[in-house]
């Protein structure tokens, strides 16, 4: 089943609403890693899911993901995707230790990403929420490991079912003043693509 196109004018309705978000998202992050992460939206582009890996060219290195489903009035995900070498970064800062060199990840390393997937996710819902009028609610993360496009089409698996189109949203991370390969991926349900396609019912100061 296809998804509906998103038109121009919808799609720079999104990127407000989105732009927004970050900086919500970001004023959390900051509170959670004590002003080590900062974010901002360069960029929200609509791409069919077939196109995504050669667009943002994940190519075949090792990736880690965390993942959360959307609750509440509408359905869809959202994707935190990081490279082997950031991801460690983060969970070493976060947890205030060394870069951990072994193979497998710990549970307190996955933990620490998956609570900052969480406060992402809740941050960038609620604002959305805000603009939209819709309660949106994340679900609990999960942590995902893999090589390159084969990360996003795991997670995706279930969304492609009842859309083929996926909101990419190109966003500047820093981690202690420098950039990091990180990604924030959100997919919407049919029905929410059209929802969020709409002028927001109410607007925040962001």
């Amino acid at each position: 089943m296809s998804a509906e196109t998103i038109t121009r004018p919808s799609l720079e309705t999104l990127t407000e609403l989105f732009r927004s978000a970050t900086v919500h998202a970001s004023k959390a992050m900051a509170d959670w890693t004590q002003g080590h992460v900062a974010l901002s939206l360069e960029e929200l582009q609509e791409r069919p899911l077939e196109q995504l890996s050669a667009s943002i060219d994940m190519g075949n290195d090792l990736m880690t993901m965390v993942v959360l489903g959307v609750q509440g009035e509408m359905d869809g995900q959202l994707i935190l995707a990081f490279d082997e070498e950031d991801g460690r970064k983060l969970a070493a800062g976060l947890l205030q230790r060394d870069v951990n060199d072994d193979p497998e990840w710990s549970p307190l390393e996955k933990s620490a990403l998956m609570e900052t997937g969480n406060i992402l996710a809740s941050a960038y819902l609620n604002a959305l929420t805000q603009l939209t009028g819709y309660k949106l609610l994340p679900s609990a993360p999960y942590f995902l490991q893999d090589y390159g496009a084969s990360v996003l089409e795991q997670a995706l698996m279930t969304q492609a079912m009842v859309t083929d189109h996926i909101l990419v949203c190109s966003t500047r991370f820093l981690f202690n003043h420098q950039n990091v390969n990180w990604s924030v991926f959100f997919v919407p349900s049919q029905e929410l693509l059209h929802v969020l396609g709409r002028e927001p019912t109410a607007v925040s100061p962001a």
